[in-house]
């Protein structure tokens, strides 16, 4: 396979997983931290992530595990055209200050999109992702689906597999051993009920900056987030994970008691970020479902943008991501 491989080059089973592991140091959180100020405290409270946790080493923030997952396993799509959804994400266990991981990639589908008149060829590619950490145990198993250009714009592969191979969700049993032997009740008291059918709408936004140094940090690969010129929009695309990770900041601001994201059930990019953006997320509670000393909340985040174009035209309220995950969360108090 070349270097920036084409669809045409990828074949099912492919083993795509030559890639450094990455040990995540006090640095590492650092820098993420000064992206997202993500208060999110058992990454950055040491006593009282211990009291939670029993461990002496501070938790790594969940978004920068999955930052550094899909970040090891670009390597194959750097000519990425954009990721079009992630499926089944699941920690299996949690990640502290020091851990080592490594991440492999497989190609478990391949679609080609339907010919049109004036469209280049281009095709999607199923992957499948697993983080271990320095004691080969899973951190993370998931699968995303990136759209990539044919080498031939003309080009008719014959190829169109089931992406169905990839999960459509995760089991509520998954869920449920996701949760780690912690004590909850030391985390803070809710501002908010956070009752199933509410809906919160996050006030305090933020405007998407220093998206290319989360890209090189997480030794991601994909080109148009960092090179203008390989874009199909003229400029650079913000990589995915940093709309999610602001969402998942955005989270932490109203649920002072988050103890873990434990899955993402599904998470579709429905339109693309672009540096300046003003991001708001709306949060929908689906349901609560109680658990040793906390709660497991599934939750709905839709991710809205507003932006001003090159034209001086105002945009609003541009749904750019919908986000379905579990949160592990102290006692209802």
């Amino acid at each position: 396979m070349t270097e920036a491989p084409w669809f045409e080059d990828f074949s099912v089973g492919d083993d795509l997983s030559h890639v450094p592991s990455i040990t995540v140091s006090d640095g590492y959180a650092a820098v993420h931290q000064a992206m997202f100020a993500d208060r999110y405290r058992l990454a950055i409270d040491a006593p009282l992530c211990k009291k939670v946790t029993g461990e002496d080493r501070l938790l790594v923030n969940p978004s920068l595990v999955c930052n550094i997952a899909i970040g090891s396993s670009t390597v194959p799509t750097q000519r990425v055209l954009g990721n079009l959804f992630y499926r089944g994400l699941r920690f299996h266990r949690p990640v502290y200050i020091g851990d080592t991981l490594t991440t492999s990639t497989k190609v478990v589908a391949l679609r080609q999109n339907s010919i049109k008149a004036r469209r280049a060829a281009s095709g999607m590619v199923g992957l499948e992702i697993h983080t271990l950490n320095q004691h080969d145990e899973t951190v993370l198993l998931f699968w995303r689906c990136p759209m990539v250009p044919c080498m031939d714009p003309d080009a008719d592969t014959g190829l169109d597999d089931d992406l169905g191979v990839m999960p459509e969700s995760v089991s509520e049993n998954d869920v449920l051993a996701s949760v780690p032997d912690w004590d909850l009740s030391a985390l803070p008291e809710e501002t908010m009920s956070f009752q199933p059918g509410e809906v919160i709408d996050v006030e305090a936004r933020d405007t998407i900056t220093m998206a290319p140094e989360l890209v090189r940090m997480t030794l991601n690969m994909a080109m148009t987030h960092t090179d203008a010129t390989r874009s199909v929009y003229k400029k650079r695309l913000v990589y995915g994970g940093h709309t999610i990770s602001m969402a998942a900041s955005q989270l932490a601001r109203v649920l002072p008691s988050m103890a873990m994201i434990l899955c993402w059930y599904k998470c579709n990019h429905v339109a693309p970020v672009f540096e300046d953006d003003i991001l708001a997320s709306r949060i929908s509670v689906q349901d609560v479902v109680a658990v040793a000393n906390g709660r497991v909340l599934k939750m709905g985040i839709e991710v809205y943008a507003e932006r001003v174009t090159e034209d001086g035209e105002m945009q609003k309220d541009i749904k750019v991501l919908d986000w379905r995950l579990a949160v592990l969360a102290g006692p209802n108090r």
